[in-house]
């Protein structure tokens, strides 16, 4: 009877906690919408004879206007996109497509190749390793959770951090995608096509194969995804490596250097003078080379990932800069991927060389808490204080004693959504909310 009364007890105190994180989520919630003017569709003139489409698909597609044709630098997600584009760029596109070039392997970017190829037959370059790069598989899903919310309801999803969306419109199969029939190796590769001088320069970062597409007589950078209006995504929830670092911050300097009058991202809008250029490569570079030296330092020293995470923060101007807003990746996520990177898993603390598992973990704890009804009204008490993550944190005992315990469910989940709502970063948002609507759909 007392088990009874208690668990029921809970189960109110719950519903009446369910929205009480609404209006401390508005913040989060409100920048990452004012986020998506950044995707609007729009077909931008960059400077004679380039222009770029941007909100069309998940990734930008340039046109270049040459003597005899033109040239296309990424061909969008899929054919689909890619017909808009065309469309999009109209009389401007002079036929016939000379040359397509690819920044990287990114199914994103590479797409919707068939449509712009058509009947003709262009060549197509890339840097070599783009012939050679794995598709990005990640870690299977977990409880739904997806980074980019491709099954989140209308009224829950926003947008993907670097795109309107990715994957829940259009699909990204490759089915469009041709391979590279000219590629290069090495720094760099200069060409001139249809009477344009470019210079495909290597520039590794979120893809080792990343070029990024210089035009030195108008000062036009094609950058591809090595900087992007979003602190990067240095290592991704979705499960894929940590990405070089090291290598990116060269790769910036070697674009700073060029000093640039306009740049083109892989996504989102366009810089277009060469003070806001230079500006924002620099606080792009010098945005991950702090975070990197700073964490390689605590590496050397000594200190675990947690402690990092505490410790290395962006200095006030980089953290306000808005080339370096957490839309995206952050900081927090990027300390703990160069950390394992570079360190491998064990933190240096003896009591985690053969941990107990999370079942007996969760065993002890919950009786220290004085049992499941105990931890239950302590949940619940959280999620009313706005504590949502050591809310969330003891749903996970519980659940690990129990995973079809219903009351420890909804307290998850309640958790998970008011996390979600706090939520600027697009994929973090995203994983949260897929993760609490799977919970609910499943413990119907």
């Amino acid at each position: 009877m007392f088990r009874i009364g208690v668990v029921a007890a809970t189960v109110s105190i719950l519903s009446m906690t369910q929205w009480a994180n609404a209006d401390d989520g508005l913040a989060g919630r409100e920048k990452l919408t004012a986020h998506s003017k950044e995707f609007q569709k729009r077909v931008i003139e960059v400077t004679d004879g380039v222009y770029t489409a941007v909100g069309y698909s998940a990734s930008n597609v340039t046109l270049i206007q040459g003597e005899d044709g033109s040239i296309i630098i990424d061909t969008s997600a899929n054919p689909v996109d890619a017909q808009n584009i065309l469309a999009a760029f109209g009389s401007r596109l002079k036929q016939p497509v000379k040359a397509i070039i690819y920044t990287h392997n990114h199914p994103d970017h590479t797409g919707g190749t068939s449509a712009f190829v058509g009947k003709g037959s262009p060549d197509i370059y890339s840097h070599k390793l783009l012939t050679t790069a794995k598709a990005d598989t990640g870690r299977g899903r977990r409880d739904g959770g997806d980074a980019f919310g491709t099954q989140l309801p209308d009224e829950d999803f926003i947008n993907a951090g670097t795109q309107l969306e990715y994957g829940r419109v259009t699909p990204h199969t490759r089915v469009g995608y041709i391979p590279p029939n000219s590629t290069f190796d090495g720094d760099e590769k200069s060409l001139r096509i249809s009477g344009v001088a470019l210079q495909l320069i290597h520039t590794p970062g979120e893809a080792d194969e990343n070029i990024s597409v210089w035009l030195p007589e108008r000062k036009v950078l094609i950058a591809g995804d090595i900087l992007l209006k979003t602190f990067p995504n240095i290592a991704p929830l979705r499960g894929l490596p940590t990405r070089p670092v090291d290598k990116w911050v060269v790769s910036l300097d070697k674009l700073i250097a060029l000093n640039p009058k306009y740049i083109v991202p892989g996504h989102m809008g366009v810089i277009l003078n060469s003070s806001d250029a230079n500006d924002a490569l620099t606080a792009y570079r010098d945005g991950i080379k702090f975070v990197y030296e700073k964490t390689m330092d605590g590496i050397a020293k000594g200190k675990t990932p947690d402690e990092l995470v505490e410790e290395v923060k962006l200095p006030e101007k980089l953290a306000k800069h808005p080339y370096l807003q957490e839309f995206y990746g952050t900081v927090a996520w990027s300390v703990r991927g160069i950390y394992s990177q570079n360190a491998g898993w064990f933190d240096g603390n003896p009591t985690r060389i053969f941990p107990l598992s999370d079942k007996e973990r969760a065993g002890k704890i919950v009786a220290l808490a004085g049992g499941r009804e105990e931890m239950l009204k302590t949940a619940a008490s959280a999620l009313k204080n706005q504590e949502f993550q050591w809310a969330a944190e003891q749903a996970d005992y519980l659940l690990a004693l129990d995973k079809n315990d219903k009351p420890a469910i909804d307290v998850k989940i309640r958790a998970l959504r008011a996390l979600g709502e706090q939520q600027m970063n697009a994929t973090a948002r995203n994983y949260y909310l897929t993760v609490a609507n799977t919970l609910r759909n499943n413990s119907k």
